[in-house]
């Protein structure tokens, strides 16, 4: 199953409502949020019915309560869950008006995430763009801007052993990867080690390379396999 937020092109909405993608159409689903999907056991009544191309698609997960970024099943950073940006955002650079960072180059780092549900198991898995800004020292190199979305993908629906990433910047292909093999139960046993793990927590598997060099205007498009293209634009 796909899920995801989203709003009419003609209604927008900051939030958004949550919606079940069904071939070309997308069904409203009487959920407040993603999580509370979730948590209420993953089903919704159904209300209307909108054309896939009459919506705007959303960050799935506009708010997260924590997000995980992982080295490898064994070790993980904090990552700032208020840089969250969905797709065809626009993405600056970081820098502090004022400075002369303003024309720097950015980087992307293509990574799969899963999405928490109900009781700490993994809910879903979606695109996530981990955005660097190099002329900035860490930990604000990174601090400024995750893409995250289309959409989820529920695990009964995705074989996360059959992954492929491909990276587009203004149409030109510049990076195509198999995501390492990696453990995702193991990750999830090891952030929820010690603490609870919440509805909408977002666990960002490790990167599946990297492209440099992205300035103004470009348009890049993180392609991944069963959960299909987040585009952002770097502003």
């Amino acid at each position: 199953m796909k899920l995801c937020m989203f709003h009419p092109v003609d209604h927008p909405l900051e939030r958004g409502w949550v919606g079940r993608i069904d071939g070309d159409r997308m069904i409203h689903l009487a959920a407040q949020t993603l999580q509370s999907f979730f948590t209420g056991g993953g089903s919704s009544r159904e209300h209307a019915v909108y054309p896939l191309e009459g919506v705007k698609l959303l960050a799935p997960v506009l708010h997260p309560p924590a997000v995980r970024v992982f080295v490898d099943e064994t070790s993980f950073a904090f990552a700032n869950p208020a840089a969250i940006r969905g797709p065809d955002s626009e993405i600056d650079c970081g820098h502090v008006p004022g400075d002369d960072l303003s024309q720097s180059a950015l980087a992307l780092c293509p990574r799969v995430a899963a999405v928490v549900g109900a009781g700490g198991v993994i809910g879903g898995f979606t695109a996530f763009a981990e955005w660097l800004n190099p002329a900035l020292g860490p930990p604000k190199d990174r601090d400024f801007a995750l893409g995250l979305g289309p959409v989820v993908v529920t695990p009964d629906a995705l074989d996360t052993r059959a992954l492929e990433v491909v990276v587009r910047v203004d149409g030109e292909e510049r990076l195509r990867a198999t995501p390492a093999a990696f453990d995702w139960e193991s990750a999830r046993d090891l952030a929820a080690r010690g603490t609870a793990l919440h509805p909408g927590d977002v666990l960002a598997g490790p990167p599946a390379g990297s492209v440099g060099g992205l300035d103004r205007r470009h348009t890049v498009e993180l392609d991944v396999t069963g959960i299909g293209v987040l585009r952002q634009v770097v502003a």
